[in-house]
């Protein structure tokens, strides 16, 4: 595996993989852009070295082949004003005569986006006769989708297989990702808090086992520390609760205790009798609920407890809101969260936050620039944390 950076494109076509799976309404307008300015960088290095440019990504789940409204040609315009008005070529197929024709003739400074990979089944069957095809697009091969790096997918993983080590590498994204997952998991200043929120235990039992071995204190919120209050004996009213998960939040709870981890749980909530943005709201502490209600916010005291633990620390991770904060008057934890965060971070701490309701908060809020970094693989990061080898990493590292 060769470094991108120091990499010499000159006169070389570089095959990049991108995660151009971006959201589009229904004038096929694409309504967040974040996934494509990503990866401008990497494209922008290329082309500024004197080689081209071959990208091919995925776009939705099109189930019956080729299909208008997944097709990539909607995000041509878009990304030809990123990279500052610079043609893009287009290819109405990924693999076959077109695409090679497309991709023989390409010149130093150009661009060219393949049509879907989805179109074909064998894209995500990880078959490699058709990453084959793909791979004799190009001379050098770019993975800078780590939103699909645990996918093992042919144009993912399977692809890497076709070029040599010094002609596989991580794009400028991919590496900022690696890099920033790793420093968290496997050279983390201590104390090191990870903040974990959203609904479900289910979802995070892996991650919070994964981090015992190496967090010093671990904050839950939202919707999943009311599983733990129940398990624990409090009252927690009309609040979201995993019943089949109580003996797993104690057996957290105890694994936690027995390694010397500190688990926050939040001391009080914000209550509403109904989720709903317009519902009567009260406080209470999160262990002694009234029946009718239910906690969709973590309380100011809850803030208080968090941004302490949060001020003390030197590596912090943040996956989850801390409450319902798509509706104002529950997004208050979640921005003091962020706030404390930021303000960590402005005293040397390095904070990673990941996954899509925390980045969605971070963005939201105008705390992207204010945190170390912000990753755009939200099932990806997850399953790094819960200690599993991610194909598209493991692709270009060990072979």
């Amino acid at each position: 595996m060769s470094q991108f950076s120091q990499h010499n494109f000159a006169n070389q076509k570089a095959l990049i993989r991108v995660d151009f799976n971006v959201p589009l309404n229904d004038q096929f307008e694409i309504t967040d852009d974040n996934r494509m300015r990503a990866t401008i960088p990497t494209i922008e290095k290329v082309l500024h070295d004197g080689g081209s440019v071959i990208l091919m990504s995925h776009l939705g789940r099109p189930k019956d082949g080729p299909t208008d409204k997944y097709s990539l040609r909607h995000l041509v315009k878009h990304l030809s004003a990123l990279l500052g008005n610079a043609p893009v070529l287009f290819a109405d197929d990924c693999v076959g005569d077109q695409a090679v024709q497309a991709a023989a003739g390409l010149k130093p400074g150009e661009v060219l986006l393949l049509e879907n990979l989805r179109f074909y089944k064998q894209e995500e069957k990880g078959d490699t006769g058709f990453a084959q095809k793909l791979a004799r697009l190009g001379d050098i091969y770019v993975n800078d989708a780590f939103g699909t790096a645990h996918r093992a997918h042919a144009s993912t993983a399977v692809i890497a297989q076709f070029f040599t080590p010094e002609n596989r590498m991580f794009g400028l994204l991919m590496e900022g990702e690696v890099s920033s997952a790793e420093k968290v998991m496997h050279q983390s200043a201590k104390p090191f808090v990870a903040i974990i929120g959203g609904a479900k235990v289910s979802d995070k039992i892996l991650i919070i086992e994964n981090l015992l071995e190496r967090a010093t204190d671990i904050i839950i919120g939202g919707g999943m520390a009311y599983t733990f209050m129940k398990a624990e004996g409090g009252r927690i009213g009309n609040s979201l609760c995993e019943e089949d998960r109580l003996q797993t939040a104690l057996d957290l709870l105890k694994k936690a205790e027995a390694k010397g981890v500190c688990i926050h749980l939040p001391a009080d909530s914000v209550i509403a009798d109904q989720f709903d943005a317009s519902a009567n709201t009260s406080t209470a502490p999160s262990n002694n609920i009234p029946d009718g209600w239910m906690g969709l916010d973590i309380g100011e005291n809850a803030c208080e407890q968090f941004s302490n633990v949060i001020s003390r620390s030197k590596t912090i991770l943040w996956n989850g809101p801390m409450g319902v904060f798509e509706m104002q008057k529950f997004q208050h934890g979640t921005r003091a969260i962020a706030t404390a965060i930021a303000h960590a971070t402005e005293r040397g701490a390095f904070s990673l936050v990941g996954g899509g309701d925390s980045v969605a908060a971070v963005n939201q809020f105008g705390f992207a620039d204010k945190v170390s970094y912000v990753s755009t693989g939200g099932g990806a990061l997850l399953e790094y944390f819960e200690g599993k080898v991610l194909p598209g990493i493991a692709a270009i590292k060990d072979q």
